[in-house]
C-alpha cells in the first residue's frame, strides 16, 4: 500500500510555512494523543503518522528532498526512514515533547519519562555506476561505529532521577520562573556509568567495525541522501537509542553515456557510406542491447529516440528515454580514386546541401552513381 502524502497527513498545502506545519502537527498530536485515546490502535497509528510527517517537513533539508523525490528520498535503506523505521511512542515524545506543552506527559500517562538520548549520526558516501542506478542495487559497506562495550553498566542519575533535566527556579520581574536545563551530571542521558570495561571511553563506548547492507532504489541521483535507521553511533545508557547512518550517493561518470535527469544520451558514429546507404546497428543501453535501423540518407545530427530505455524515475513516475545522436564520420584521408570521385561530385546537385530535397530522391540518385 502506498504511503500517504505527508502534506495530506497534516492537512496542509505544500506552500505551508514552518509555523503552519508545527501548528497542524500540534493539532493532530493533541487529537490523537494516547492520553485522550487510551487503547485506541487507530488513534495511535494516526499519532505516529503525524509525527513521521512532522519529522520530515519540519526539517528544511529533509523537506526539500521530500518535495523533489517524495517518499523515495527516504526509502531503500535498511530500517527505512522517519519513524516508520522502528521509532516508538517514547521516541516521539523524546524528540517532539516541546510540541505538547504542559498538557500531556509521555506515552501511557502524565508522568515524566526517563530521558532518551540518541547517538550521533554517521555519514558515508557510496559510488554508483549508471548500470547500478538503472536497476537499483544492494551495497555492503564497512563502517566503524561507536557501540556500548560488553559488560558496561549504567545506573540512574541521582541528580536528575533519570529525567536528564534539572529544574531551576529563578526570580524575575515577572515573578518566579521555572526552567529546565540539561543535567550537568549525566549530560541529559538520565544515567551515569557505574562500570567501565577495559578499553571503553568515559561513556562506556568502544569502536566496532560492522558490515551494513544498504538497499539503494533505482533512479537515485547525485547527492541524494538515504538513511539507514539505527546504524549510526550508539549513545550511553540502557534507555538510549543509536543514531542513523546517512548515505550520500555519488554517481560515477560513464565512459560513453551521458545522463540528463532520467534520460540518457549516446553519440553514435557512422561512416559516410552507412549514412548514404543506410545500415543496422547494435547499441548497448542501460537495459540491454537493442538493434536500431539507420535509414538511407540519414543526416549528421539526427536524434533517434528509444522510448522507455532510459532511467526509472525515483518517484516511480515512469522511465526516461535513450537518445541516440547520429554523427556522420567524414574520412580524413582519401586515395586517388576516392578523391577523383568526390571532386567530380562537387558541383553535382545531389551533393549540394538542400534541406528541402527528400531523402529518398537523394538515396536513389547516389545509388545510380555507384552502380
Amino acid at each position: 500500500m502506498a504511503k500517504q502524502d505527508y502534506y495530506e497527513v497534516l492537512g496542509i498545502s505544500r506552500s505551508a510555512s514552518q509555523a503552519d506545519i508545527k501548528k497542524a502537527y500540534r493539532k493532530m498530536a493533541i487529537k490523537y494523543h494516547p492520553d485522550k485515546n487510551p487503547n485506541d490502535k487507530t488513534a495511535e497509528e494516526n499519532f505516529k503518522k503525524a509525527a513521521e510527517a512532522y519529522e520530515i517537513l519540519s526539517d528544511e533539508n529533509k523537506k526539500a528532498r521530500y518535495d523533489q523525490y517524495g517518499h523515495a528520498a527516504f526509502e531503500g535503506a535498511q530500517g527505512g526512514g522517519g519513524f516508520g523505521g522502528g521509532m516508538n511512542m517514547d521516541d516521539i515524545f523524546s524528540q517532539f515533547g516541546d510540541i505538547f506543552g504542559g498538557g500531556f506527559g509521555g506515552f501511557g500517562g502524565g508522568q515524566r519519562q526517563q530521558a532518551r538520548v540518541k547517538g550521533s549520526n554517521m555519514r558515508i558516501r557510496v559510488k554508483l555506476t549508471l548500470d547500478e542506478i538503472a536497476k537499483g542495487v544492494e551495497k555492503k559497506v564497512k563502517v566503524r561505529r561507536k557501540v556500548q562495550a560488553d559488560g558496561v553498566r549504567y545506573s540512574t542519575c541521582s541528580t536528575c532521577n533519570g529525567t536528564g533535566q534539572q529544574m531551576r527556579v529563578t526570580n524575575t520581574i515577572l515573578g518566579r520562573m521555572q526552567t529546565a536545563t540539561t543535567c550537568g551530571s549525566c549530560g541529559g542521558a538520565g544515567e551515569t556509568l557505574s562500570n567501565r570495561p577495559d578499553g571503553a571511553d568515559a561513556q562506556g563506548l568502544v569502536f566496532k567495525e560492522e558490515t551494513v547492507s544498504i538497499n539503494i532504489p533505482a533512479g537515485v541521483t547525485e547527492g541524494v541522501q538515504l538513511k539507514v535507521g539505527g546504524k549510526g553511533n550508539e549513545a550511553p545508557g540502557k534507555n538510549s537509542i543509536p543514531g542513523d547512518l546517512l548515505v550520500v550517493i555519488e554517481e560515477v561518470e560513464h565512459e560513453n553515456l551521458k545522463r540528463e535527469g532520467i534520460n540518457i544520451h549516446y553519440d553514435l558514429y557512422i561512416s559516410y557510406p552507412e549514412a548514404v546507404l543506410g545500415t543496422n546497428k547494435e547499441v548497448e543501453t542501460v537495459s540491454g542491447k537493442v538493434k536500431i535501423k539507420i535509414d538511407a540518407g540519414t543526416q549528421s545530427g539526427k536524434i533517434l529516440r528509444l522510448k522507455g530505455k532510459g532511467l526509472p524515475s525515483i518517484e516511480r513516475y515512469g522511465t526516461g528515454d535513450f537518445l541516440i545522436h547520429i554523427n556522420v564520420w567524414t574520412p580524413q584521408e582519401l586515395n586517388k580514386e576516392q578523391r577523383k570521385f568526390f571532386e567530380s561530385m562537387l558541383e553535382h546537385e545531389n551533393f549540394i546541401p538542400n534541406p528541402n530535397k527528400s531523402d529518398k530522391s537523394f538515396f536513389e540518385k547516389v545509388k545510380d552513381m555507384f552502380s
